[in-house]
């Protein structure tokens, strides 16, 4: 169970914290090294802190680092192991720009005030000759007074992460960033007070000693607009959670008792309350409609483009929108059981999570700053040996450019920002994605394994095919069955009536009904006597039957059920009902072929009825009369091979093969447990869901792959060029200014370039 690091109050998971002591018989442990120290050296200080001022509710809200989601923490504040700022785990719906970005704007704008008039003394003595304007010292201190605010006010919050990093054995950007700037600072402030003690190695012809105080306020100014604008770009990662919370609406008409309405607050809402949705509307909560009929736009909860008419006994989704009819819902589902905010938190958690493309980026981290630091030293050693007079200055640019131009914030950010963006935009489609692991497998798989009921078809029969006998059209055949079955409770009556009602017919009523126990149903329809059900019924009611035996196989053949339907004691015609198939269920295997994708289908249906379907679809591998356990045995056995297997499902018995596959799918039209058991949920219930997944997959994975490009390229090419490479054959060095430059817009790229996903096709 989690534990809070009784030093910094970040949540540490004990089983793999490496940092703990044993006080007072307890043991306690820590995020670091550093707040080890610290707890050692005065625990009284830590297990009984000063009270803390009240603070704004929405402090309380849960932190944490989009480079490193293990840390959280209550309330804002800086990464312990990146320095980063943490950001809310759930953002809400109406959020403002963020306190981080406001505190950093500030900062910004005070330092840019302070820094022009600096860098313009500075350029305007290299380019326009500017030196005798203010002469020396008196020029070394008007540049003191502008970069000293900008360094230790404006960059306060750098210097204040880089320790930290120090301290806490975690060295990072700001580890750099804290080291250049003061590197430069220091220098030129012992070079303006005491520059007697500088060899002559350190002084230029005229004999001076070189200033870079403004070096060290352009670096702090240009880190600082890296950070509003990365602080800006990350916000817009939230959008897609931040869409999904602007759905539900705020209040909904509550129904009285005495049967008036009035409006209340949403969190006044409870289960069994009934609630009217009028024309228009947002539906409040889940619920299921009790009155009325509708047509309600589902689109932004599922992806389907299409109203879907909804009346007593269908079930809503809050957020979504009625459109035309007026519609009486009782609420089953509130607050956080809602569909929504069940998706809300599952698009928070999965954007959290660490894809394994990830550990590359975490490795090179591990080592990469130390590195930094030790080229640094390198080019300050050789600028110092061979550089050009004055040497020990050309030594200490080069080595705080290496220092500013390698801070690995664009290499952290690389998969994180993708990662983010992806899932919020396959949430936005339908596509919600438990996991970074399971994106990140997608786009591998080279085997679907899919249950044919709810999956392949629709998981309810529904009628195929009318076949009238002679005397008697299929429409006048199928209004006079739906009216002796709208008597009837059988899942095959059900078909036939929502079959005519589908076709708009009237159904007229039925008299003399009687529904012989497993064998069919009799009754008066019209003034006609109608039987309908098997042969061996149709026999004990006198019907011949053989006239239409020969078209009533052929349907069986085709999966269907064959039932007859006798008029007035005559054979009147045959009526095939089967679970049918999926509008775009051929159109998704057809595409997945193009794709090399082998489609394999299982099923605890008889092999008559699964194969009839593989046939119309083109299924390559057909498993009937499945059991449970065997479907997780046949996932098994796939991988086994070598196959990278997907499992589509969406029943209960389908769940121990979910949790089996590479990547299990869950159908949205499912049962909690089949989408709690999988890695991706298609809240349409829709096959062409697997092909978004894997596009958005695709997607994903390429733009991580381009983000950890960019970064390890601009390193690979800042490094050298900032250690001054180029500097022996081209008379090239980089400067600390454009060093920050570069710095700065390689995260801005990083996180630009991941935006882009938002506009990715599904």
């Amino acid at each position: 169970m989690p534990v809070k690091d009784p030093v910094c109050g970040m949540t540490v998971d004990p089983a793999t914290a490496k940092h703990s002591t044993i006080h007072d018989g307890a043991t306690f442990y820590f995020c670091s090294g550093g707040c080890k120290t610290r707890f050692e050296a005065d625990p009284a200080t830590y297990l009984s802190p000063a009270p803390k001022p009240a603070e704004p509710a929405d402090e309380h809200a849960v932190y944490t680092c989009p480079m490193h989601p293990e840390i959280h923490q209550d309330g804002p504040g800086d990464c312990p192991i990146c320095g980063m700022a943490l950001e809310p785990m759930v953002p809400a719906a109406h959020t403002p720009s963020s306190r981080e970005m406001s505190y950093m704007a500030r900062r910004f704008w005070l330092g840019l005030v302070l820094t022009l008039p600096l860098f313009t003394m500075e350029m305007g003595g290299h380019l326009l000759g500017w030196h005798g304007l203010v002469a020396m010292p008196t020029s070394g201190w008007v540049q003191f007074a502008l970069a000293t605010p900008v360094v230790f006010w404006a960059g306060w919050p750098f210097i204040v992460r880089g320790w930290r990093s120090v301290v806490g054995r975690h060295l990072n950007m700001f580890t750099l960033i804290a080291l250049g700037t003061l590197v430069a600072w220091l220098y030129s402030t012992a070079a303006l007070i005491f520059p007697d003690i500088f060899p002559a190695t350190f002084r230029d012809r005229d004999g001076a000693v070189a200033l870079y105080f403004e070096a060290a306020a352009v670096i702090t100014v240009l880190v600082l607009v890296g950070q509003v604008l990365e602080l800006r770009a990350r916000e817009r990662t939230s959008g897609a959670i931040r869409a999904l919370l602007g759905l539900s609406p705020r209040t909904a008409r509550l129904l009285r008792p005495d049967g008036g309405e009035e409006e209340v607050g949403i969190a006044e809402i409870t289960r069994g309350d009934s609630i009217r949705v009028r024309p228009g509307e947002k539906v409040a909560v889940d619920g299921v409609v009790t009155d009325g009929r509708s047509a309600v736009d589902e689109s932004m909860v599922t992806g389907e483009s299409q109203p879907v008419t909804k009346e007593p006994g269908d079930r809503v989704i809050g957020g979504t929108v009625n459109q035309s009819g007026a519609l009486t819902v009782t609420a089953e589902g509130v607050g956080q059981d809602t569909v929504l905010a069940r998706i809300v938190a599952m698009v928070a958690t999965a954007q959290r999570s660490r894809a394994p493309v990830q550990r590359l980026a975490d490795s090179v981290a591990a080592w990469f700053v130390p590195a930094v630091i030790g080229v640094a030293l390198a080019a300050f050693a050789a600028w110092s040996i061979w550089g050009p007079d004055p040497r020990m200055p050309h030594g200490l640019v080069a080595a705080v450019t290496v220092l500013i131009i390698a801070c690995p914030c664009a290499l952290g950010l690389a998969t994180p920002m993708s990662i983010m963006v992806g899932i919020g935009r396959g949430a936005q489609a339908g596509v919600l994605i438990r996991d970074a692991e399971a994106l990140e497998r997608m786009e591998k798989i080279d085997t679907v394994v899919v249950d044919k009921t709810g999956t392949l078809t629709e998981g309810r029969p529904g009628v195929t095919a009318v076949v009238p006998a002679g005397g008697i059209d299929e429409t006048e055949l199928l209004r006079l069955a739906a009216g002796l079955e709208r008597a009837s409770e059988h899942p095959l009556a059900r078909a036939i009536v929502r079959a005519a009602e589908e076709r708009a017919l009237v159904i007229p009523a039925v008299t003399d009904f009687d529904s012989p126990a497993g064998k069919g149903v009799l009754g008066t329809v019209e003034g006609r006597t109608l039987a309908i059900g098997n042969a061996a019924f149709m026999e004990e009611q006198g019907v011949v039957t053989s006239g239409l035996a020969h078209q009533a196989d052929r349907l069986r053949d085709h999966g269907a059920t064959a039932v007859f339907v006798a008029i007035d004691g005559r054979i009147g015609g045959v009526i095939a009902i089967a679970d049918r198939i999926k509008r775009n269920a051929k159109a998704v295997v057809g595409e997945l072929h193009r794709q090399k994708v082998r489609i394999v289908m299982l099923t605890g249906d008889n092999l008559t009825t699964a194969q009839a379907v593989a046939d119309s679809l083109g299924i390559d591998e057909v498993h009937a009369d499945v059991l449970p356990g065997d479907k997780q045995a046949l996932v098994e056995k796939l991988k086994a091979q070598g196959r990278v297997v997907a499992m589509a499902g969406d029943g209960v018995n389908d769940a121990p093969a979910l949790a089996a596959a590479d990547v299990g799918i869950a159908m949205g039209s499912g049962t909690d447990v089949a989408i709690e058991s999988a890695g991706i949920t298609l809240l349409q219930g829709d096959l062409s869901g697997i092909l978004r997944a894997r596009r958005l997959s695709r997607a994903t994975m390429r733009n991580i792959r381009q983000n950890l490009f960019l970064a390890f390229v601009y390193n690979a090419m800042g490094v050298p060029l900032a250690a001054g490479v180029l500097y022996p054959h081209f008379g090239i060095v980089l400067t600390p200014i454009f060093a920050a430059a570069a710095m700065s817009l390689s995260s801005v790229s990083v996180i630009g370039n991941a935006l882009r996903l938002r506009r990715a096709t599904l």
